[in-house]
């Protein structure tokens, strides 16, 4: 279902599932301030790449083991963290929604 902008970032559409929206939460907290996050707009770090385009660079089940382990940086800007199980399967199923509807 549409919804409207929140804080200057487009959400045009809203994940229903709680995962879902869990995930969204973790990575506007955590991964916006670089990356596009919602389903549609550019990233405000133009080295990010948009969430919704990363099912095109790898497979989204793939990333699982990358987030356990704790990203290593991929572009200058970007923390490295590390995320407990829930997180990860939260912003997985977030990048799954992405993924259908991005």
């Amino acid at each position: 279902m549409p919804r409207g902008g929140t804080a200057g970032r487009d959400y045009p559409m809203l994940p229903q599932k709680a995962s879902d929206e869990r995930g969204r939460v973790f990575a506007e907290t955590n991964c916006a301030r670089c990356h596009a996050i919602g389903t549609t707009g550019d990233s405000p770090l133009a080295e990010a790449p948009p969430f919704r385009t990363l099912h095109k660079r790898y497979p989204i089940e793939n990333l699982e083991e990358a987030l356990a382990e704790g990203i290593r940086t991929a572009h200058p800007e970007m923390q490295q963290f590390e995320m407990d199980p829930d997180q990860i399967n939260d912003l997985l199923a977030y990048l799954k929604f992405l993924e259908r509807n991005g």
